[in-house]
Formats: C-alpha cells, structure tokens, sequence
C-alpha cells in the first residue's frame, strides 16, 4: 500500500471522512472547522491539541499527495477542504461504507476491538452484530491489494483482539499493548457503554458549534 500517513495527516483525514458523512451540509470543512474537529476531545485518542498552522502544513502535504483538495470557489472568503482519501476517481482505494467507516474510526481512534469499533462507527455505517464486524475486519486484512488492517494479538484479561489500521506504516505491537487496558467484568463494559454514550453527545454539541462558527463566517 503506497499510502503512509503522520498521525496528524491521519486526524485531517479520518475528521474529513468523519464530517463528510455526519455533517454533509457543511462538508467541505474550513480550515478552522478542520482544526476545531481535530481537537475535539470526544471520539479521538489521542486527544490533541493542533494549531491551525499545524493542520494546514498537514493538510499541504496531503494536497501535495492528493488526498486531500481545496475546494474554494473563485469568491470564496475561506478555503475549504475535502478528503480524495478513498471512493475517488483520483485514486485507486475503494471502500464499502462499511470498510469507510472502519478506517474512519481507526483513523481517529487508533487499534480497537469489533465491539468497540461497531458501537463507534453507529453514525457512519450500519453492522448487524460483533460478528459482521469481524467478517469485514478479516477481509480487509486479507486483500489481495494489500491488507489494509492488522489483527493484533489478544492480550491477557481480554476478550476479544484488537485491529490496527496500516496506513501509517507497520504497527508497534508492543507499543500500543503497553498503552491498552484491560476489559475484565461486565460492570466495566457498562461503564465503557456509558462513556461511549457521553463522548457521542459531546462530539454533536461540538459539530453544532461548528456548524454555528461557519453560519457567523
């Protein structure tokens, strides 16, 4: 696979596809919608905190790479980005909307477990169950192409392996076991259910913020 992206390249894509499927109405994203989106401090891990330079060197490199295209009209008082990530005619990566909103979210939130990946990814496809979450996993890892995913080992207290994107290169294994923690009781998972809830809330408020900032530009 050709493509490799810098965490902060994968932010400015996975924010990209992540607003072009929930906030269609104001997709493409100015570069202060684009820096506000991935800052936000609800569905992102790591969370951090970029400057708009930082976004727009990001977003540079990707337009130098076409993944990413200025959209600006000839009167338009700001630029506007969108992705050519994936289901362009600019490039060859083509993704069902169920693979999309897998990278999506591994883009924004790094290795995750089907279950985690299945309640996280409600708003950008739909999944029947855990299990059709791992059938797509498995072939997307699986692609004659080029995997375009990785299981990881499962690891002790756990129930299910994680998965890791591979568009920033070959995974750290013991990096990211060393950064994981353990699901170990139902109470937990409940806990985790209801953090997920929280973070799904904060995460609309922010996206109407924005879409009230670019009603005020």
């Amino acid at each position: 696979m050709n493509i490799e992206l810098t965490p902060v390249e994968a932010r400015v894509i996975g924010c990209l596809i992540e607003k072009e499927v929930t906030t269609p109405d104001y997709y493409p994203l100015t570069l202060n919608s684009l820096t506000t989106a991935c800052n936000q401090k609800s569905n992102r891990e790591p969370v951090m905190a970029l400057t708009d330079s930082d976004v727009q060197q990001a977003v540079d490199a990707l337009i130098s790479r076409r993944l990413v295209s200025d959209e600006s009209g000839f009167n338009s008082r700001a630029n506007k980005f969108q992705h050519r990530f994936c289901n362009t005619e600019f490039g060859d990566l083509k993704l069902t909307k169920q693979e999309k909103g897998i990278v999506c979210c591994m883009l924004l939130r790094g290795a995750q477990t089907p279950g985690e990946l299945r309640t996280r990814t409600n708003r950008l496809a739909d999944f029947t169950d855990v299990k059709e979450v791992e059938m797509v996993l498995d072939k997307m890892a699986s692609r004659e192409e080029g995997a375009l995913v990785v299981k990881l080992p499962r690891e002790a207290g756990k129930r299910e392996s994680r998965y890791m994107h591979l568009f920033s290169g070959e995974v750290d294994i013991e990096a990211l076991a060393t950064a994981s923690t353990p699901v170990t009781s139902a109470g937990t998972d409940r806990i985790a259910q209801l953090e997920q809830e929280v973070e799904e809330l904060k995460a609309e408020l922010a996206e109407l913020r924005s879409m009230v900032e670019q009603l005020q530009h």
